[in-house]
């Protein structure tokens, strides 16, 4: 038997600058979690995916992502993409600079 879709949020990385970004409801890539589309139809989610094959010159690496919602926003499910959250880790830079 096939497991029941679980929400999720569609990510990636930008090509250029390696900054994680997500898919948002307005169809524009951001790099905030708490704006991605919150995503509950299985369908939906697969179209999405497939379309970032054309996109190879803006992204790499778009997968989807388990997510939860709590206060109308969707937070990650896992430790990786939680990690993730917060930019890269090698040293005080991007997202982790701003905290």
């Amino acid at each position: 038997m096939a497991r029941a879709f679980t929400p999720k949020v569609l990510t990636a990385n930008r090509l250029l600058e390696g900054d994680v970004i997500y898919y948002s409801a307005n169809g524009d890539w951001v790099t905030s979690h708490d704006d991605a589309l919150y995503l509950t139809d299985e369908v939906q989610a697969n179209e999405l995916l497939a379309a970032c094959s054309k996109l190879s010159e803006y992204l790499v690496g778009a997968y989807l992502a388990n997510a939860a919602l709590e206060d109308g926003k969707p937070v990650p499910t896992h430790f990786r993409e939680e990690f993730r959250t917060r930019g890269p880790s090698n040293y005080h830079h991007g997202k982790q600079a701003e905290v």
